[in-house]
């Protein structure tokens, strides 16, 4: 089986790389910038041609935290439409080639009931500071929609939560929530601060889902030929972010005092994922917070630091 990985050196590629590798009846190629530019239709085409795929795993995306998506609103929206309408140019010459397509949360609504199900897709505004890359990843199901009616591709679209893990960016005003304070209160931690901040009251509830868990389900898709369609992919757990802070300190041990500042914003109050419909198949997570924290740390000590 000729599985063809873009974007395989990101976060997400890197754990299917990890996870898929394991699998000897697979012939794995990880794409890198290296060899195929993605914003080159040309290279693109080209790249298909020659390796012949039977599935496409599309892990290529300019992803950030809310700080560099409401920054980078330009950025966001064109690299990733970039990316996804060459990629669909290029499988439609192949309609025996299945497409895994990786998406995110953020394309539901801000008014989404929770737990958010498959079916509040479209269903209402997008949350305003990070909708353009939130439009980018709904075209791309709009355009896997749109080859699989007209030229028989068969495409799933996976949607995970928040996610976390090595690889991940780290990086001050990038990074998601869980990179994002690793790296802060780490450096707390080493500069013998008294007191480590964290924006608003702490009450918010979050899912997140570690990465080898998202490359376990992709794998569980491709060896149980799972039918084409839109599947959430979560942990089904939800946890405060004064609870995750308390989780991370537990691993790093920054022995200073700890303030939520409430005179800073929440955000949504609660945002989880109803992944019943992909769970319903035979999936499971397998890896909880506290371990999942503790191998991210021990990897931003061993590749960052």
């Amino acid at each position: 089986m000729n599985i063809l990985l873009l974007g395989s050196r990101g976060m997400v590629g890197s754990s299917v790389s990890r996870i898929l590798n394991k699998n000897k009846s697979i012939n794995l190629f990880e794409s890198t910038r290296n060899d195929t530019n993605l914003f080159s239709l040309t290279e693109t085409q080209k790249l298909f041609s020659d390796f012949q795929p039977n599935i496409v795993i599309n892990a290529a995306a300019k992803v950030g935290g809310i700080l560099a998506n409401n920054l980078q609103r330009t950025e966001f929206i064109l690299s990733n439409l970039k990316i996804n309408i060459n990629i669909i140019e290029s499988i439609t010459d192949f309609p025996e080639t299945k497409l895994i397509n990786l998406g995110s949360s953020c394309i539901y609504p801000l008014g989404a009931e929770v737990p958010i199900a498959e079916s509040s897709l479209m269903s209402g505004k997008l949350e305003p500071t990070n909708s353009p890359y939130a439009m980018a990843k709904l075209t791309a199901i709009e355009m896997g929609d749109a080859i699989s009616k007209q030229y028989g591709h068969k495409v799933l679209d996976l949607m995970p939560t928040n996610l976390y893990g090595p690889n991940d960016n780290f990086s001050e005003n990038e990074s998601h929530v869980i990179p994002g304070l690793i790296s802060r209160m780490h450096r707390a931690k080493i500069e013998k601060k008294d007191k480590f901040e964290v924006w608003g009251t702490g009450k918010p509830l979050r899912e997140f889902l570690y990465v080898d868990d998202l490359a376990s389900a992709i794998e569980f898709t491709i060896v149980n030929e799972i039918n084409p369609g839109l599947y959430n992919i979560g942990s089904s757990e939800e946890v405060t972010i004064k609870s995750l802070v308390e989780n991370i300190n537990s691993v790093i041990k920054f022995p200073g005092e700890i303030i939520f500042d409430e005179t800073k914003p929440d955000g949504n109050p609660r945002k989880l994922l109803d992944s019943s419909k992909f769970n319903n198949l035979g999936w499971k997570p397998a890896v909880d917070l506290s371990k999942g924290l503790t191998t991210t740390y021990d990897w931003y000590l061993n590749n960052i630091v």
